[in-house]
């Protein structure tokens, strides 16, 4: 039997463009694999600028700690594409096994017959197919890029729709202004379902705002009619229906305080049955997203710096991520005062110049690397030339252990390091990294 591996190199064949944003090719393939979309138990769809992940795998908590099965469609994978298929079950969501995975995308390949289509459309497709052959109580689905013409936005009648934080991204697909990216964001948005939404700038609410009134769409607005903060080591949200105590969230950030927020919004607002405090207050606790603001304690790549250095990984890659990355390392230097080390890699399509305008009072220094594997990686020389414009004492460096290294030796006593720019970057910092 063919490995994974194997049909996905094939499947990134079948469309001259990664990218081509269109749902008539999805809609034809999954047509012919007997529309699966239509036949999935109630979906809960998420798009946004930054927090979709976040805010999914609070929500997925939370439902799993009041013992429901919850599908989950993420994208991109850090490590394996099988995290991208999570099936629901017994002990929570697990990524699809390589067993599984091989059968769905050889008869995914095998239905659409050489027909051109993405890798994100066929694999999406996939994904339909695995949850329609095993039971769930509710499917989590994130976009992977915009909403209205992104493949997952094949939910006629999807449960409720969220929309996290808007903020500028992807330009070249989306649009240049705020206006047009939240149009795109508010594609997912359907006829009389409500909609959830994060802490918006204004420009974009508005267009929300308005997509929802033409849709007949009940709105539930961040600052409005929910609220959510942190308060004597608690996180404290209210809504009309009263006020929670909660324990905060164990992923680490203020801005995860905010994303919990969402998470709590909407699942109110859903009304799953069987969902208390107590399983809300489970969910925090437990929930877990690899490669956002995740503390790297032990493994491969920290092995050999000088104890009591921290190393932190995020795959935040637009300004919106720097500005809460940055609020997130002032608050551990007030804390813990440590010196502070950025180590940077980005695509090259991405906006460096603004990533790391708001690092510029905090780090130390800033080492930029290319990162491994990425042809449309930008290169460590024109990142480390964008530091240095930024006011950063910057170095570059030839990989992720080299640069590691060079932090732990220029700063001279123990560092807190930030690995971040690109989910690439968090994806093979955690492959050579091992199991942390």
């Amino acid at each position: 039997m063919q490995t994974s591996d194997q049909i996905l190199k094939r499947l990134l064949e079948l469309h001259p463009k990664r990218i081509d944003l269109s749902l008539g090719r999805v809609r034809r393939l999954l047509a012919s694999l007997g529309n699966p979309q239509d036949k999935l138990p109630p979906v809960i769809h998420i798009a946004g600028t930054n927090g979709k992940g976040s805010t999914l795998a609070f929500i997925r908590a939370m439902l799993e700690a009041a013992g429901k099965r919850v599908h989950v469609y993420t994208s991109p994978h850090l490590v394996r594409f099988h995290e991208r298929i999570a099936l629901g079950g017994k002990g929570g969501a697990k990524p699809v096994d390589e067993a599984e995975l091989a059968r769905i995308l050889e008869h995914c390949e095998r239905v659409n017959a050489g027909a051109p289509i993405t890798f994100f459309e066929i694999t999406t497709a996939a994904a339909f197919y695995a949850f329609s052959q095993n039971r769930a109580d509710f499917v989590l689905l994130e976009t992977g890029l915009g909403g209205r013409f992104d493949a997952t936005n094949v939910i006629a009648k999807p449960a409720l729709a969220i929309i996290t934080p808007v903020s500028h991204d992807h330009h070249e697909f989306l649009g240049p202004t705020l206006a047009k990216i939240a149009f795109e964001k508010a594609g997912i948005i359907k006829k009389e379902v409500a909609c959830v939404t994060g802490p918006q700038d204004e420009e974009a609410l508005a267009v929300i705002e308005a997509r929802t009134a033409a849709l007949n769409a009940p709105l539930l607005e961040h600052g409005r009619d929910w609220q959510v903060f942190e308060q004597h080591g608690r996180l404290v949200y209210q809504d009309s229906a009263g006020l929670l105590d909660l324990p905060l969230p164990a992923l680490g950030g203020y801005h995860q305080v905010e994303n919990a927020g969402l998470a709590i919004a909407a699942l109110r607002a859903l009304d799953p049955g069987g969902l208390n405090e107590a399983h809300m207050a489970t969910g925090l606790k437990s929930a877990r997203w690899p490669g956002r603001l995740q503390r790297i304690g032990r493994g491969n790549l920290v092995r050999g710096l000088r104890q009591g250095a921290e190393v932190w990984l995020d795959g935040g890659h637009n300004p919106a991520a720097a500005l809460v990355l940055a609020a997130a390392m002032a608050r551990l230097e007030e804390r813990a005062p440590k010196p502070f080390c950025l180590i940077l890699g980005m695509m090259r399509a991405k906006d460096a110049a603004g990533f790391l305008a708001p690092f510029r009072d905090l780090a130390a220094m800033a080492v930029t690397l290319t990162i491994p594997g990425e042809e449309n990686a930008a290169t460590a020389l024109s990142l480390r030339e964008s530091a240095t414009k930024e006011g950063h004492v910057a170095f570059t460096s030839t990989d992720i252990r080299a640069a590691l290294a060079l932090c732990d030796h220029k700063t001279g006593v123990p560092p807190r390091i930030l690995i971040t720019g690109s989910l690439y970057l968090a994806g093979h910092v955690l492959k050579e990294n091992g199991r942390d």
